[in-house]
């Protein structure tokens, strides 16, 4: 078994755990359930992979979620794969994201176990 880390970020989750199914692809899990704690840990860490939720914030002034805050940190981590799962409705501020920052691959829900298990 390899030693890959992956980073699963779940803010409002409401979809399976695939804990299982990352752990079955060879890698070592760690969650966290707020954007706050995995900047936390992306600023000390390397991850191989992250998984994470585009959560639209039409709250916020300069950017549409907190997913741009954690991609600019990643900027310093290039090899870290990126993983999105976002919500039909919102895929039109979710590409202007996606515009800007290197997405590995991005899920729409309701999420498709293969095809993520395809993207990892």
């Amino acid at each position: 078994m390899s030693n890959q880390k992956l980073l699963v970020i779940i803010e409002l989750g409401g979809y399976p755990d695939f804990t299982t199914l990352y752990t079955a692809k060879g890698y070592t899990v760690e969650q966290v359930t707020s954007m706050r704690k995995a900047l936390t840990l992306l600023k000390k860490n390397r991850y191989d992979v992250v998984v994470c939720e585009f959560n639209f914030q039409s709250d916020f002034r300069d950017r549409t979620s907190s997913l741009e805050s954690m991609m600019a940190v990643l900027q310093r981590q290039a090899d870290t794969r990126v993983v999105v799962f976002y919500e039909d409705e919102f895929e039109h501020q979710f590409q202007r994201v996606r515009e800007r920052f290197p997405i590995h691959a991005a899920l729409k829900f309701p999420i498709d176990e293969e095809r993520l298990a395809e993207v990892l």
